[in-house]
């Protein structure tokens, strides 16, 4: 404890509290006399007096210093001690100067000594205990800072002393004499303790001082209301005088709460304000674009339309998602294109937009679009951008396209509304087609040959027309013939019987001639002039058989009709008859008469 004791002293700033003083005895409450024991009686005795405040009050004097041998006893009434461990005693007294008094011997005394006898009852008497040291426990010797003598007024000294540490219910004051000539004036008995305090935050609860002068008592401490452990342990020391002094650990006010009163409460944010996090700063005005309608707000919440991102703290401001990109320019060539745009007019209050780009193919037959395939390329990429410019390639020719680009930020996700975009619709120009897929030979007489194709399947604009080259097998290129077909099939003319040819299809746009189709070889017949081919003969066939069809299903048609036509009369007819020798309705007095002739 003495370690600790010096190990407290040398720390930072101590927390000092006036100490509280709580009597256990004092004589001047006394309003009849105080009959205290005195041994012998002819020593101490009891008079009535008058203190500062010329109240009356009980007092105590001895004066035998005429005679030798003095030994003198007074012993209080029984005080309880209430748990506490170390009591103080207050004594006030006057002493008359042994100079002062003539023919007196060498013993007067200008002193008195004061003991204390512990019990666990009252239980002391006129003989017991002994009047002596031991079983009486000696606290001091008390000397006077003024005596008096005849030519003057007493003067009241005042002397505190104090002992323990108690451990019985109660306890004796005893006063030895040994030869003085004083008055006790008053006595009081008390106790010092430290008050309820609080000190950071923290109340700590009233405590009595240790048994001994240096004793530090720790006291643990709760948090106030609405404030929260800093740090642990919560204690404060009460030292002997009754006073606090080095506390451990702190709280501090909660979120939502400001310290207030010196430092000694947590009072909650008021609307409007808040506190994100527990400590000892204020509450503060909600941020920009939010609000705290109640009080107590640890955060203050965004208004609608705006929002706080995943990495924002708690009293940052709220934005919002920035306005569309503005200015959008595009330079289109032929299959490649360039985007250019300005910045928003609105960041939404923050300072990370970028950008997206989003690329549609438009169908303008259908009147929709769609995302464009994968092999659309957009450098540096399509996502996340934070320059303003981009360059798509791999377009399709003659294609129309559009192009959004999207302004985001880090609340855009919190929106639950698409990002606000500016669109540009484009057109690439026209480009040579790709090569026609395959070349088909239809029909082929001795001189001619009937060819047929599919378009390219990229015509990367509008066809203008078809070329159509072929040659002889064995002649090569060199000597190649071409004719121009304004659909996907031709008829050469003025070929020779039985010669093999290769041929080859290109279409044009205004962007020029795509590539040739692969080579295909065809021959023409060797008969002068053949009999049709049956696939010039299968428009004449498939007509002659759907007619004998058609005639065949309107024959049976007609005849299903005639017959029931002619089912509905039989039957209409044998239902007339039948009806003739139904049982007419008889009533009485009537006779049925049937002619056997009908």
């Amino acid at each position: 404890m003495t370690m600790d004791y010096f190990l407290l002293l040398s720390s930072f700033l101590l927390y000092v509290v006036s100490a509280v003083e709580e009597t256990l005895m004092d004589t001047k409450w006394a309003t009849t006399e105080l009959a205290w024991t005195a041994h012998p009686e002819t020593g101490w005795e009891e008079v009535s007096g008058y203190d500062d405040a010329m109240n009356p009050i009980r007092t105590y004097q001895v004066c035998n210093v005429r005679e030798l041998n003095q030994n003198n006893w007074l012993r209080s009434d029984f005080i309880p001690r209430k748990d506490v461990l170390r009591v103080y005693v207050e004594m006030k007294f006057t002493v008359r100067d042994c100079n002062s008094i003539p023919n007196i011997p060498g013993s007067c005394k200008e002193t008195f000594n004061l003991f204390y006898y512990e019990s666990d009852s009252d239980s002391a008497t006129a003989t017991s205990p002994f009047w002596m040291e031991n079983p009486y426990v000696k606290v001091d010797t008390i000397a006077p800072d003024d005596s008096f003598s005849t030519l003057e007024e007493g003067r009241v000294n005042t002397k505190v002393r104090s002992f323990g540490p108690l451990s019985k219910a109660g306890f004796y004051l005893a006063f030895q004499d040994l030869g003085a000539c004083m008055s006790l004036i008053s006595v009081r008995v008390f106790y010092k303790k430290c008050s309820t305090t609080i000190a950071n935050f923290a109340v700590f609860p009233e405590t009595a001082t240790g048994a001994e002068a240096t004793s530090l008592v720790i006291a643990p401490g709760t948090c106030v209301p609405n404030a929260v452990e800093a740090s642990v342990p919560l204690k404060l020391y009460c030292n002997g005088d009754g006073e606090w002094m080095v506390p451990v650990g702190a709280c501090t006010c909660a979120a939502g709460f400001e310290p207030a009163m010196k430092d000694t409460q947590c009072q909650a944010c008021s609307p409007g304000t808040f506190k994100s996090k527990q400590g000892e700063g204020p509450c503060f005005p909600c941020p920009p674009n939010s609000r705290a309608t109640s009080g107590a707000a640890s955060i203050c919440s965004c208004r609608n339309g705006y929002y706080r991102s995943d990495t924002d703290s708690s009293d940052s401001p709220c934005t919002t998602v920035p306005s569309a990109p503005r200015n959008v320019i595009s330079i289109v060539n032929e299959t490649s294109l360039v985007l250019e745009w300005s910045e928003p007019r609105d960041s939404g209050s923050r300072e990370d937009t970028f950008y997206n780009v989003i690329c549609k193919k438009c169908l303008p037959e259908r009147g929709m679009c769609s995302r464009c395939d994968d092999n659309v390329d957009i450098s540096p990429r399509h996502l996340g951008l934070t320059q303003r410019r981009v360059t798509v390639r791999n377009l399709q020719a003659h294609t129309q396209y559009s192009f959004e680009i999207q302004a985001v930020n880090g609340v855009s996700n919190k929106s639950p509304y698409t990002p606000q975009f500016s669109a540009v619709n484009i057109t690439t120009n026209q480009a040579a087609p790709s090569a026609v897929p395959t070349v088909h030979l239809m029909a082929a007489s001795a001189s001619t040959m009937s060819l047929s194709w599919l378009p390219p399947e990229k015509p990367n604009g509008i066809i203008l027309d078809y070329e159509i080259k072929y040659h002889e097998k064995d002649q090569g290129e060199a000597i190649a013939h071409t004719m121009t077909a304004q659909r996907s099939n031709a008829r050469i003319e003025g070929l020779k019987a039985g010669t093999p040819y290769v041929v080859q299809v290109r279409a044009r746009t205004v962007a020029g001639y795509g590539r040739y189709s692969s080579p295909a070889d065809f021959s023409t017949n060797l008969q002068t002039d053949p009999p049709k081919s049956w696939q010039e003969q299968l428009p004449l066939i498939v007509g002659s058989i759907t007619a004998i069809l058609v005639f065949i299903i309107a024959l049976v048609v007609i005849a299903i009709v005639c017959f029931r036509k002619q089912r509905n009369g039989s039957e209409s007819e044998y239902t007339e008859k039948l009806q003739q020798y139904k049982s007419p309705i008889v009533t009485p007095g009537m006779k049925v008469y049937i002619d056997p002739f009908t």
